[in-house]
């Protein structure tokens, strides 16, 4: 569950950029999003990775 709690957090600590850039149209918090984002995808590659190994191992 401790990965879980990461992407949770992750996805929260992203809200306000999400909000600057959408509704206000900042860029700068485009480029937080974006970058948040990848983050976001390489930790659901590592938790992929693990899960597959428990699951094999």
């Amino acid at each position: 569950m401790k990965r879980f709690d990461q992407i949770r957090d992750l996805v929260m600590s992203l809200e306000g950029d999400f909000v600057k850039f959408y509704d206000k149209e900042n860029q700068a918090a485009g480029t937080r999003v974006r970058k948040g984002m990848q983050e976001l995808k390489n930790l659901a590659q590592e938790i992929r990775i693990e899960v597959q190994n428990k699951k094999n191992g």
